[in-house]
């Protein structure tokens, strides 16, 4: 028998329920998170020993998870200044050097 619109027998799962397999799939990837955490002072240190610049750019990758970022700022400002003379002085390379 197909599903009829209005069936009040069978509610089904209640919204924002969460699905068995996703909650342990969550579940999985925050305990190996946790693990990995807890080793990355040491993975790092043995990353720097043996390959520093790479060790550089994994700490840099970790910091935008840290450090909020920066934005843009457009500043715009008028110079009311005027260059008004340019002296260039070219010396033929006969020096006196007995100075």
């Amino acid at each position: 028998m197909a599903f009829q619109k209005g069936n009040q027998l069978s509610k089904g799962r209640p919204k924002g329920a969460i699905n068995r397999s996703t909650e342990m799939m969550k579940l999985t990837i925050a305990r190996a998170v946790d693990n990995t955490l807890n080793t990355l002072s040491a993975d790092l240190e043995k990353i720097r020993k043996e390959d520093p610049e790479r060790a550089i750019e994994l700490a840099l990758k970790l910091m935008e998870y840290t450090l909020p970022k920066l934005s843009r700022m457009e500043v715009k400002a008028d110079i009311q200044q005027r260059v008004q003379q340019i002296s260039i002085h070219i010396l033929d390379g006969t020096a006196n050097k007995d100075k």
